[in-house]
């Protein structure tokens, strides 16, 4: 398959993630949900409980606030993940159905796995994004990457970008994002997105796990050009994501309100719609208000800028003013251009 980045207008990614919910039948329905509702990309999250921690009940291993409150790191990932040996029948059902599928990779065992399986771009989450060495062999492979940058600074996202760089990347997106589930709006700052841009010169996103299409469509006026989202089955109950996931028919809304937020501010030039030509016919234009003979002097009293537009331009109504009338016209008729060119006005 292709790269589904574009030029033409911000693509979507859909995130399954832990949504699934353990069952590899549930993780091709998402697969399918998201074709259906026109997502560009889906995106798996390609690691098993060792990948990210180990098991273990010291207190540091405890969640200790947000949706997954009081488990451990290690359960939390045994619940989530999407197991190794699913991941090429998710591809090979991805392609078959025709859509773009990729994956996050979090440690050299799942980057061994993807490449295994040919995956055409590899993301690395927020959590990951100091992990410098990760990002070195994840470049190394020359493949498209996705960073995202929650929780870093500057100087952060910095170091892993130029990693990123000296390692083969070439093609590197950035996602703004902002690591609460679900993250609320006044925790945002949009104009990072293009702080990033500026500052990095590569493409810029954002990795959405606010409420509602708000923060998403905003983005897109400020430059995204890549929005990520979580995405549950239509009408689906449980899973460890679906507080901030769009469900079923909501990714298709979710998509048109992106669209239009890219299509209200992309052209770089003074535009204006075709279909707002009609309305040229209902500006004004001069009109004989009363009956006019020839040689009679033109006054305020016999001629006005009326709409239509169906006589001369009122640019012309001062310079007609005081002229004679080169012809009778009739009350109610508009002035004709040839009007202009026998009292050789300019």
């Amino acid at each position: 398959m292709n790269n589904f980045f574009r030029k033409d207008r911000p693509v979507l990614i859909a995130e399954i993630s832990a949504n699934h919910n353990g069952r590899l039948i549930n993780a091709k329905k998402l697969i399918l949900c998201a074709k259906k509702n026109g997502a560009d990309a889906v995106k798996l999250q390609t690691y098993e409980p060792e990948s990210i921690t180990i098991d273990s009940n010291r207190e540091e291993f405890f969640i200790k606030k947000g949706l997954w409150k009081g488990t451990t790191l290690w359960n939390l990932y045994k619940k989530a993940h999407t197991p190794f040996k699913w991941h090429k029948e998710l591809f090979n059902y991805a392609k078959k159905i025709n859509i773009f599928c990729f994956s996050s990779v979090f440690d050299q065992s799942s980057l061994k796995l993807l490449e295994g399986i040919n995956c055409p771009v590899y993301k690395i989450a927020s959590s990951e994004l100091t992990d410098i060495y990760l990002i070195k062999k994840v470049a190394s492979t020359g493949k498209p990457i996705i960073l995202s940058t929650g929780m870093a600074s500057i100087n952060e996202i910095a170091k892993s970008v130029e990693m990123a760089r000296l390692n083969n990347a070439k093609d590197i997106t950035l996602l703004y994002c902002v690591s609460n589930y679900p993250s609320k709006a006044e925790e945002y700052n949009l104009y990072n997105i293009k702080i990033l841009k500026d500052f990095f010169k590569c493409k810029v996103g954002l990795s959405d796990h606010s409420l509602g299409s708000t923060v998403a469509t905003l983005a897109i006026s400020m430059g995204a050009t890549v929005i990520e989202k979580h995405i549950a089955l239509q009408n689906q109950k449980l899973g460890l994501d679906i507080d901030f996931s769009l469900k079923g028919n909501e990714i298709s809304i979710f998509k048109k309100k992106i669209l239009e937020a890219y299509y209200l501010i992309n052209r770089k030039y003074f535009f204006r719609s075709k279909s707002e030509s009609y309305g040229k016919k209902f500006r004004r234009s001069i009109y004989a208000i009363k009956n006019i003979n020839k040689n009679e002097e033109f006054n305020e009293l016999n001629i006005k800028c009326i709409r239509p537009a169906k006589g001369i331009n009122p640019g012309y109504y001062e310079k007609i003013l005081g002229r004679m009338s080169p012809k009778k016209i009739s009350k109610g008729t508009p002035l004709t251009k040839d009007i202009i060119l026998k009292l050789k006005i300019k």
